[in-house]
């Protein structure tokens, strides 16, 4: 069917093209009966705006964009960002305001030219921003166009509002927690180290060690997934100085190092404490069940389409810090034997 456009819903109803343009555009000019009119047209007609007209007429889009520069493949295992959708699309629900979804890879560029090209289409009316950077060039940009957007995470320079968890106090609770059972040879599995919150981890793992008296506290670089996570267990274990305790940076890569454990005939936690982050159901399928640092994955995503809509409607908007990270302790951490 060819697409209808105003030339088609004026004919249908009776009334000029400019009446038409006022009503489906909320500007006033019509009265409430032809307005009535020409949207019950409008809508029996199945016509919907092009975005190149809703840019010029200012109109909003009712949704708002999400980039994951992301694997594909870590995407499909990894629970956090079906959560965090979760959450978001939960408070959208709430005024009818829609999600548009974009995956990238490892293109960042990529990144870019969506937000340039949503923006000059008005096919989105606000963004939000994950995995910040060092040295990330997405909110400068953003900030130029004049695109409203939340950051997902604190990053320094930025004016952009955002909606952060404290990962210092979260490492040091999962250190002190390793700490008070005896461990003192302890290794970290982090994700990719560009990343802010990697970062932020980075320093607050090494402070927590010294605080707490560790002789041994190395980091082994990953991607989050789980062949990578099984990789870096399998190293660290074989080292010639294994650690008695390992921290991971997520759950999939916590739930790989429980095979590599059986494999090499580790026990856990006898022999092994393993601490995951963000506790998903993943943690409670493996034997034994993972010790994680969790966080309302859920309510931060809502929290941060909360600020997004508040900027987008003009309002005075800040950054906020959001719940708090607490450790739960299942069968996988221990005192530490022999």
């Amino acid at each position: 069917m060819q697409r209808r456009n105003i030339y088609d819903i004026a004919r249908r109803a009776g009334v000029s093209k400019t009446a038409v343009s006022f009503a489906l555009n909320g500007k006033p000019g019509v009265s409430p009966e032809t307005r009535a009119r020409i949207l019950a047209t409008a809508e029996a007609m199945g016509w919907r705006p092009s975005s190149a007209a809703r840019a010029l007429s200012g109109a909003r889009a009712g949704v708002v964009g999400l980039v994951l520069a992301r694997k594909p493949s870590l995407l499909a295992a990894e629970p956090y960002f079906v959560r965090l959708i979760a959450g978001m699309e939960s408070e959208l629900g709430t005024d009818q305001t829609g999600l548009l979804l974009k995956m990238v890879g490892d293109e960042p560029q990529r990144e870019l030219e969506i937000y340039r090209h949503w923006w000059s289409q008005r096919q989105v009316d606000g963004v939000v921003l994950l995995d910040l950077r060092v040295n990330d060039r997405r909110a400068e940009v953003i900030a130029d166009l004049g695109l409203p957007a939340v950051l997902l995470g604190r990053l320094p320079g930025s004016a952009l509002p955002s909606v952060w968890v404290d990962n210092a106090a979260a490492m040091r609770a999962a250190v002190g927690h390793l700490a008070d059972l005896g461990h003192r040879r302890i290794a970290r599995v982090r994700g990719m180290r560009t990343f802010i919150h990697t970062r932020e981890r980075d320093v607050s793992y090494r402070a927590a060690a010294k605080e707490f008296g560790m002789e041994g506290a190395v980091t082994f670089d990953a991607d989050y997934s789980g062949e990578q996570g099984a990789k870096a267990t399998r190293a660290l274990l074989d080292s010639p100085a294994p650690p008695s305790a390992i921290i991971f940076d997520n759950d999939v890569m916590a739930v790989s190092a429980i095979g590599v454990a059986h494999d090499l005939g580790i026990r856990i936690p006898e022999d092994l404490s393993i601490i995951a982050w963000d506790d998903s159901p993943l943690c409670e399928l493996p034997h034994p069940p993972l010790t994680a640092m969790r966080l309302d994955i859920d309510g931060l995503g809502a929290a941060a389409v909360r600020v997004l809509r508040d900027a987008i409607e003009g309002e005075p908007v800040s950054s906020t810090h959001f719940g708090t990270w607490t450790l739960v302790q299942r069968a996988s951490t221990g005192p530490l034997h022999g």
